[in-house]
């Protein structure tokens, strides 16, 4: 008989139990940490309560800090037959422990255990990439940096349009990745609110502390409304995935640029060889596989959202099945943003931009608004001196040969880099990581 914490004497169909137990079991053993953590502080609750004895808790503590040192370090399997993560816990304490080792299941159901698991590993997961994000910023910054003073052509409707430079194009990404935080921050608080203590979605008779299990596990609040915490789930996996695709759209679009400012067509990047794969028939060929990926991976990204509205978005309140496939979505998207990011920032650290670009006569109309602008300096009214421009640009007879006088903030020269990063700094600064790492650490002793 299959280990179930609803176990009531009876086997289930063996068709039935693959289909309902689906992938479960092997996503679980990615939750294994935070089910232990989620545990620890709910069992440590339970004895301040006087549901447990304090030698119950001093015997299940250790035991738990055993069984999360093996998931940490990737020995913790859920055995055959046995359903999910909270059973495999559940059941690896009573071997060990004998009869105490069932009572970690007081005041819970799987239902409020499975929200905390998510929202621990949540906040780890978003911890991870937002250091991610801030090197692939500090590398953009870097970047526009140093390549400030080189020029390229702007676009419009992928047509020549005005003078740009490298520095300005950099730092749009730097700064579109400051926006994208703003996103997650959103998402950090959402995850950030403690469902323990509501069980299946109507609280509990027992006399549960859920302020203690806040503070224990680093909580910023609570989810309150037990009705309300079932609702959550999809919802809050739904905001977090938001604010990944919003990542994953910054740095799928800097992709995009890069494959066609890599073309000959363009020649503005270029990629080192070892960056490059060939064609099988083509010797010539230098082919940006890595951005065309990069690019691939975030589109994928940016329709998790979508998907995860499509299972949970028309579910009445309560709890419901549906909401298991969520995660076959939502925990293998972290590490493909994870791989996103360390890749995009191995890539735009190594590629080449070209100098002199302005001088080819194919961008010399990008200096049409230069000459309108300066003949309006000069008291020309602006509508004459656009004719003025256009009239020649007709006839042939266009040139331009001043100097560029872009100083207004967030212009070729003035780009406000430092700004920039100040807002990212305010940004960052507002996650309570260290709050969140504290409680972790004195849980685990």
């Amino acid at each position: 008989m299959a280990n179930k914490l609803w176990d009531k004497g009876y086997d289930v169909d063996a068709q039935i139990e693959r289909f309902t137990v689906g992938k479960d079991r092997e996503l679980d053993v990615v939750l294994a940490p935070y089910d232990v953590l989620g545990t620890m502080a709910h069992i440590t609750m339970l004895q301040k309560v006087g549901l447990l004895e304090k030698a119950e808790l001093d015997a299940l503590l250790p035991e738990l800090r055993n069984i999360y040192r093996s998931a940490v370090e990737g020995s913790f399997v859920i055995e055959e037959g046995v359903e999910d993560v909270h059973s495999q816990v559940e059941l690896m304490l009573t071997r060990k422990l004998g009869p105490v080792g069932k009572k970690v299941h007081t005041g819970r159901s799987r239902n409020d255990q499975v929200l905390v698991d998510l929202k621990l590993y949540s906040r780890d997961q978003i911890q991870k990439t937002a250091a991610k994000v801030c090197s692939l910023f500090d590398i953009l910054q870097k970047r526009s940096e140093e390549c400030k003073d080189i020029l390229m052509p702007g676009y419009t409707h992928l047509q020549v349009a005005m003078p740009s430079s490298f520095g300005l194009w950099f730092g749009a990404y730097a700064e579109s990745l400051a926006s994208d935080m703003q996103m997650l921050l959103a998402a950090w608080e959402v995850a950030n609110r403690n469902p323990l203590g509501t069980a299946a979605g109507y609280g509990s008779s027992a006399p549960l502390d859920r302020k203690l299990t806040t503070k224990l596990l680093g909580f910023a609040d609570l989810d309150y409304n037990s009705v309300y915490a079932q609702m959550s789930r999809g919802k809050t996996e739904r905001m977090i995935a938001m604010a990944l695709s919003c990542i994953a759209e910054t740095v799928g679009r800097l992709a995009f640029d890069c494959c066609l400012f890599n073309s000959q067509n363009f020649g503005f990047v270029t990629l080192p060889k070892q960056m490059t794969t060939g064609s099988s028939i083509m010797p010539h060929k230098k082919n940006p596989d890595v951005f065309e990926l990069l690019r691939a991976h975030c589109n994928r990204i940016c329709g998790i959202p979508g998907d995860i509205r499509l299972i949970s978005g028309n579910l009445p309140s309560g709890y419901f099945r549906d909401m298991q496939l969520i995660k076959e979505l939502f925990i293998p998207m972290f590490q493909e943003m994870s791989d996103c990011l360390d890749i995009a920032c191995f890539a735009i650290s190594n590629i080449s931009v070209k100098d002199g670009l302005m001088e080819d006569p194919r961008y010399a109309l990008a200096f049409s608004v230069e000459k309108v602008n300066a003949l309006a300096a000069s008291g020309v009214p602006f509508r004459d001196a656009y004719r003025q421009v256009a009239d020649e640009i007709s006839d042939g007879n266009f040139k331009y040969e001043g100097a560029l006088n872009h100083t207004h903030e967030g212009s070729i020269g003035n780009l406000c880099n430092a700004q920039v990063a100040d807002r990212m700094q305010k940004i960052t600064a507002r996650f309570d990581f260290d709050k969140v790492n504290r409680a972790v650490e004195s849980l685990l002793g």
